[in-house]
């Protein structure tokens, strides 16, 4: 669904999830369905980046690719928030060695990609487990390591190897920081909010989104209210 006039899809509207103390992460199965749409949305693309508010934007991320691993997708979720890294906590993974030290030559892929089994009816019959690779030891020098040749040559990788993969990235800014490099690899985009924006402000963050490589296909708003 759309506001109309505004210039950004809201492609779904979902509750956050049910518990993320790496021990249980889950979504509702209304909220899986419309996540499953959105996945549907993606018409063939190889590789989608997620940005926006930072735990909505992980939300929808986990979501997107545990959706599409569920339906039977070759899918791999890599974490490139480098700065904020938070996906080993939520999905009570080892954090390393990540994504963060693949670029550094540090580990191999095999030692940076984690098999996630899913779990849950909406699961049933996932014919392979989600592969995650987290974002490692944090950095602050995150645009700089997602420049490297071994980022591009990682994500074109997976993107051999996998049918989708879904980048959880760096929050929303302005040009010039790591998102651009994170974006540079990516088909499209998604933007992860906590309310459905304003007509001014679906056009702020459309323009927003427009100066990346990834084109933008609309946002998915993350309810955390009880």
């Amino acid at each position: 669904m759309s506001r109309k006039g505004s210039k950004l899809a809201v492609l779904a509207e979902i509750g956050g999830p049910a518990s993320s103390n790496g021990r249980a992460w889950g979504l509702r199965r209304g909220d899986l369905e419309a996540l499953d749409r959105v996945r549907k949305e993606l018409n063939g693309t190889r590789s989608v980046l997620v940005t926006g508010e930072e735990e909505a934007t992980a939300t929808v991320a986990v979501g997107l690719a545990g959706v599409a691993a569920a339906a039977g997708v070759a899918t791999a979720l890599v974490e490139c928030d480098v700065e904020h890294p938070r996906l080993a906590d939520e999905l009570g993974l080892e954090p390393t060695p990540g994504l963060h030290e693949y670029l550094r030559w540090e580990a191999t892929p095999p030692d940076v990609v984690q098999p996630l089994v899913l779990a849950g009816s909406a699961a049933e019959g996932a014919p392979a487990p989600l592969a995650c690779v987290t974002a490692g030891r944090p950095s602050d020098r995150a645009r700089a390591l997602l420049d490297l040749g071994s980022f591009r040559h990682m994500t074109t990788k997976l993107g051999e190897a996998y049918e989708l993969v879904v980048l959880l990235g760096p929050p929303l800014e302005g040009a010039g920081g790591p998102l651009g490099s994170a974006a540079a690899t990516a088909d499209c985009a998604v933007v992860a909010l906590t309310e459905v924006p304003s007509k001014r402000a679906a056009k702020a963050t459309h323009d927003a989104l427009a100066w990346l490589q990834a084109r933008p296909l609309g946002a998915v708003v993350v309810s955390y209210r009880s």
